[in-house]
């Protein structure tokens, strides 16, 4: 089939011609008009003539009635066919300017659909109005002014479309009179328009639109022709000047130059076959829905044509090929040099389309062309990251070992590499992720060094500080805490102000330092606090504090009943001020009564142990009962969180440590009884010896010497 000669768009049985109608505008390259075409449609009654008209005055051939026959001709073929036409034929217009489709409908009134089938003319007349820009009217001379004329059917059909289901939008109606002859052409047209004006003032109003005007809706033209039968020259230059008419018809001034919402050519495949299969299933014929639709399902086909050659694009290909090795420099432009040709392509092919339609789809088009490019992006990236967080691990080493302050060094480095990263990568999807891990990278190494700071400057000497067990332990490890944790915050504030954080990310990493810091302390608080520990430490320090005042007692002092007693208490209250130093942390500078109570129950002996049917009375007045010191009383910390040793533990503990140094003070009492017996010898062997000293001086000294051997 020559495109030339047209092709049936709708067959007779009303079944739409989809593939044929692409053929067609691939063939007549209709799509690349843009908005810059004109369709024209051609209805009327059967057999007037709308063939004829339309080859003479648009250069088409489409079939037409022989009249001497009866009989369907084309070129030089005649079909027998009482209906020349079936159905609606298109055709591409030769030589005017716009591109411009002539469309050939079935004539109206037909003998062979029979006069109760109107529903196809129906049909055909309700797409004629929704698709063309311009619609031919073909009527006889001699139908004007007759009540009963056959185009009064078809107009008031065309009116009451109009006015049921369009707004007020302007078409062209081209009323083409034929077969005129000698009636003054003014008084045909005068008479039509009257004729025209009833009609449309009969046709009932819907709501929407009130009292609309015949010129709310169309632009009305009127020509006469004369007969192409009698007069074939006559005809034929009356049918050239009406040629004229369609030349520059969608500019200013033109047959539709003030037409509105205008569809690209390349929908119209779309568009009409959506219109007709709204018609044909009875439904309401919505244009403005029709329209966003009609642009939805444009858009997405440009969109997923584009998809498809940027996934088999050359270079792009390359690109994934390479990145796979290692960074590729300028990826990050390229890849978005690549996307934006692409998508300036698509957004120039649908342009004319409603905007909201094609921002829509031009958003999901570079989405998916991202996901395309999100697996190589992403390598690109890891590649870039891996290499950042290399050279700036590298640097700042090197800045270190050269005897660079830390803070200087971190600050210089950290910004030159973040800078680095956002060069090499300029396509801004996702980047900023990899920008905040290299930044969280860069926080966390800052961080590490915090940490493991505060853990070398605290630790040991918490240590310490707990075993000395010191009155003032805790003041010492507060003092501590304090300076080292400020000097490691001041010295991380130094260092982040080159991350750019927020204030509140900040101060979020310099609380988690403080309370680190806090954290290491009670953590070796709560080791140094295990039971054994601490009773082991309490047995040294009594045995240490035992033999060092045994040793410093004269040797006189040492053999009286009072010696001992006064040491073993020296020593047990030493060790009990170990045991309150371990009960509870004290890293808030508050008073507490631990020591007190510990000393007057445990020291001074005031505790009375309660009998089982006082157990519960009992429990409540001892001091030591509980599982938490009460007599700390800090804000915003429990006792229970500061406690180390519940103190119905350290009375458990107390008794133990006093069962096994036990033998401790055993020993010293025999020390001491066999240093009296020893000095009361002594005693008695120097009264006698000074008697026989008064006796006799060798034998006094003789008896002296014995008594001081033993």
């Amino acid at each position: 089939m020559k495109m030339e000669e047209g092709m049936q768009l709708i067959d007779g049985n009303g079944k739409f011609n989809m593939e044929g109608l692409q053929e067609f505008m691939t063939t007549t390259k209709f799509a690349q008009s843009h908005l810059s075409y004109a369709i024209v449609a051609i209805i009327g009654p059967q057999s007037s003539g709308k063939s004829t008209l339309m080859n003479q005055t648009f250069l088409t051939n489409f079939k037409e009635m022989d009249a001497y026959k009866g009989r369907g001709r084309q070129s030089n073929q005649v079909c027998f066919r009482g209906q020349t036409t079936k159905g609606i034929w298109i055709a591409k217009c030769s030589d005017i300017d716009p591109f411009t489709i002539a469309m050939d409908f079935e004539g109206t009134d037909s003998s062979q659909r029979g006069e109760e089938d109107t529903a196809f003319e129906k049909q055909s007349t309700l797409f004629a109005l929704a698709v063309a820009d311009i619609v031919l009217i073909n009527m006889w001379y001699k139908d004007i002014g007759l009540e009963h004329a056959a185009s009064r059917p078809l107009l008031r059909t065309v009116f009451q479309v109009m006015k049921r289901l369009f707004k007020p939008r302007k078409k062209t109606l081209f009323f083409v009179i034929r077969d005129h002859t000698k009636t003054p052409f003014e008084y045909l047209e005068t008479t039509l328009l009257e004729d025209i004006e009833k009609i449309w003032d009969a046709v009932a109003e819907p709501e929407t639109h009130g009292s609309a005007a015949l010129s709310d809706f169309f632009n009305v033209e009127i020509t006469a022709l004369s007969s192409y039968e009698f007069e074939e020259e006559k005809f034929k230059q009356q049918v050239a000047q009406l040629r004229q008419r369609f030349v520059h018809s969608v500019y200013p001034g033109g047959l539709v130059g003030d037409r509105r919402e205008v569809e690209p050519a390349s929908v119209f495949s779309i568009r009409a076959e959506t219109i007709w299969k709204t018609i044909k299933d009875n439904k309401d014929l919505d244009l403005p829905a029709l329209k966003v639709m009609v642009a939805a399902v444009r858009c997405e086909e440009v969109a997923e044509e584009k998809l498809k050659r940027f996934t088999s694009d050359t270079d792009w290909l390359a690109m994934k090929e390479a990145v796979q090795a290692g960074p590729v420099s300028g990826f990050g432009g390229e890849v978005s040099s690549i996307l934006e040709r692409y998508i300036s392509e698509y957004e120039m092919e649908v342009i004319y389309f409603d905007q909201e339609v094609r921002n829509a789809k031009r958003g999901q088009l570079l989405s998916k062309a991202l996901l395309v490019v999100h697996e190589t992006y992403v390598t690109m990236l890891v590649h870039l990251y891996s290499n950042t967080v290399e050279s700036f691990k590298t640097r700042l080493e090197e800045s270190l070992n050269e005897g660079q302050e830390y803070v200087a060094s971190f600050r210089l480095w950290s910004q030159s590499c973040i800078l680095s990263l956002i060069k090499d990568v300029k396509i801004e999807w996702n980047a900023l992720k990899f920008r905040e891990k290299l930044i969280f990278y860069m926080l966390s190494e800052l961080m590490a060094k915090g940490e493991k700071d505060l853990t070398h400057e605290l630790e040991k000497r918490v240590e310490s500080l707990i075993e000395a067990g010191e009155r003032d332990t805790w003041t010492s490890i507060r003092d501590l805490l304090e300076c080292k944790t400020e000097a490691t915050v001041s010295e991380f504030s130094d260092a982040v102000v080159s991350l750019e954080l927020h204030s509140s990310a900040v101060n979020t990493k310099l609380q988690h330092l403080r309370e680190f810091g806090r954290n290491i302390v009670e953590k070796k608080a709560r080791e140094a606090a295990d039971a054994e520990r601490v009773l082991m430490h309490m047995k040294e320090r009594f045995t240490e504090f035992f033999i060092q005042f045994e040793n410093s007692v004269s040797w006189y002092d040492w053999t009286t009943e009072k010696g001992v007693d006064e040491i073993e208490r020296n020593a047990l209250s030493g060790s009990l001020k170990f045991l309150s130093i371990m009960a509870a942390m004290r890293l808030d500078d508050m008073p507490d009564q631990i020591e007190n109570v510990l000393f007057s129950s445990l020291m001074d002996g005031t505790i009375a142990v309660p009998s089982s049917q006082d157990e519960g009375i009992g429990a409540t007045m001892d001091p030591l009962a509980s599982d938490t010191w009460e007599e700390i009383k800090y804000e915003q910390v429990s006792p229970k969180a500061t406690t180390l040793l519940k103190p119905k533990d350290c009375k458990s503990l107390w008794m133990k440590f006093k069962k096994e140094i036990k033998p401790t003070v055993t020993g010293a009492r025999s020390r001491q009884d066999a240093r009296r017996r020893t000095r009361n010898e002594i005693l008695t062997g120097l009264a006698t010896g000074l008697g026989i000293a008064i006796a006799g001086p060798v034998a006094g000294i003789a008896f002296f010497a014995r008594a001081t051997r033993r």
